[in-house]
């Protein structure tokens, strides 16, 4: 719901950096997965319950994230195997937090964590079954028309859930009751999704259905 209002801003504070790492011959490529291993370091610290080092982790993961895009523009070097890469590896970071959290205290924050795991599921394939279907129909991505592929927007997007993620590490006794409302929270998401994804991609089946019967 925010990643499009929060983008704007973030970007010029990006440049500075992007410039220096294009000077130094890093790639997109190499950032994303710097970017994922820096942030699987919080895992460890969380189940040691060493929650501001966790925390730090998990930022330096989100700006890595933040800065293989607009280098991957000012490289005019934007490809759909990057996107792939980067998204594949976005979800595989946001599993490992709640995993973490489950494996740090199993007997009250377990059932929490694997009930935020199963949302996370919800999204994540409610996201990318849609992405494949507006490739393949063509359609339109305006709010984030500089991504590889297209950007689903929905209740619970990727500024929602590092702001969740900084609060478990802030708040780590009240993992639970934060960690069911963020679960609430995805539901609707995946609701919203496959229910407009749904529509949309009918609505689009049919006008081409239509179109092709009057070009007949």
């Amino acid at each position: 719901m925010l990643d499009a209002k929060v983008a704007p801003f973030i970007k010029p504070l990006l440049r500075p950096i992007v410039v220096g790492l294009d000077k130094r011959g890093i790639t997109p490529n190499h950032v994303t997965l710097a970017g994922f291993i820096v942030g699987l370091i919080a895992v460890p610290l969380i189940i040691l319950n060493w929650w501001l080092g966790a925390l730090g982790f998990i930022i330096l993961n989100r700006v890595c994230d933040g800065i293989d895009g607009e280098l991957a523009r000012y490289q005019k070097s934007s490809s759909s195997a990057g996107g792939y890469l980067d998204i594949c590896l976005d979800f595989l970071f946001y599993a490992s937090i709640p995993l973490a959290f489950g494996i740090a205290n199993p007997s009250e924050w377990g059932i929490p964590a694997v009930v935020l795991l199963a949302t996370f599921i919800g999204t994540g394939s409610s996201f990318l079954a849609f992405a494949v279907a507006a490739e393949k129909f063509n359609i339109d991505r305006p709010q984030f028309a500089n991504k590889s592929f297209y950007y689903m927007q929905g209740l619970t997007e990727g500024t929602e859930t590092i702001a969740v993620f900084l609060a478990f590490c802030i708040w780590p006794n009240h993992f639970p009751i934060m960690a069911y409302c963020f679960a609430a929270a995805c539901l609707v998401t995946i609701v919203t999704r496959v229910s407009g994804g749904f529509a949309t991609l009918k609505r689009v089946e049919q006008s081409n259905a239509s179109s092709q019967k009057s070009n007949q």
